[in-house]
């Protein structure tokens, strides 16, 4: 194959990808950022969410959670986070992430799934 064909192959192989990686980020980014980073250690209002997939809920350290949160008794996995954001207070009831109260749409909360499964 000569380089530039092979160069452009590559190159339209890996723009579905970046486009996902970009619409999971600005999803994040229209949703979540305000109060939250994919940043390790960086905390704002709300705890970062950096390797949040597997991290049992309410175990930062380094984070003040809700009693509630604190409590709670299950570690995220991409079901529980799609369950959390679409109705925070059914997962953990007596959360401070207040006024968010959850996001309807199915394709929006995977799509910030992904941004946090990738982070």
């Amino acid at each position: 194959m000569k380089p530039h064909i092979a160069a452009t192959a590559l190159f339209l192989s890996a723009a579905p990808a970046a486009a996902q990686d970009n619409e999971a980020t600005l999803a994040f980014n229209n949703h979540c950022r305000t109060c939250h980073s994919l940043d390790e250690g960086d905390n704002r209002l709300g705890p970062n969410l950096y390797g949040i997939v597997g991290r049992e809920a309410g175990s930062l350290e380094d984070y003040g959670y809700s009693d509630a949160l604190a409590r709670a008794d299950f570690a995220w996995d991409a079901e529980t986070l799609d369950a959390f954001i679409e109705d925070p207070d059914a997962v953990v009831p007596g959360h401070n992430m207040k006024p968010f109260s959850g996001i309807a749409e199915a394709e929006t909360r995977a799509t910030i799934v992904e941004a946090l499964s990738d982070g």
